[in-house]
């Protein structure tokens, strides 16, 4: 854990009418928690799209010919930077808003909440955090849980389990 300040750089693009989507404001304060105590200093940026645009997004990054709920592109640091010089570039995430709306109807959760968990999500898959064994998805979940109940966000695996 770090300790100290902490500088965030959060730009919040919408490429969807911004109706029942929450406020930058909402995204920033879910990244803070997301990234709290773990890295000091980091600028990112999230876009939110509709399906058409998810869908190829994940098509060309991930070979999967649907719209997913969040995509995370972590930055790459590019090659030839003078010895120390550290750049505070964290990556990217994309969220695809008819998907986050259709989950959060299909499992009874708050829109906002779901938004929480998928920016909370995200930000963990672009500090280096995966699910792909058991393992290393018990602990992000685990590491998601806290977060959320943080910013008072429901456990959003209860139900899954």
């Amino acid at each position: 854990m770090t300790k100290g300040p902490v500088r965030l750089d959060v730009a919040v693009g919408y490429a969807v009418p911004r109706a029942g989507i929450p406020a930058a404001a909402s995204f920033r304060k879910w990244v803070a928690a997301a990234l709290h105590g773990r890295i000091r200093e980091a600028d990112l940026a999230i876009r939110l799209v509709d399906a058409e645009e998810g869908r190829a997004l994940n098509r060309h990054y991930r070979g999967k010919d649907y719209a997913t709920n969040v995509l995370s592109f972590p930055a790459e640091i590019p090659p030839g930077l003078p010895r120390g010089v550290k750049l505070p570039l964290l990556g990217d995430l994309v969220i695809c808003a008819p998907v986050v709306a259709r989950e959060a109807q299909e499992q009874g959760k708050l829109r906002n909440a779901h938004y929480a968990h998928l920016t909370v999500h995200g930000c963990l898959h672009l500090l280096g955090l995966d699910h792909e064994d058991p393992r290393e998805a018990d602990a992000m979940e685990q590491l998601e849980r806290e977060v959320l109940a943080g910013l008072g966000v429901a456990d959003p695996y209860q139900d899954s389990r």
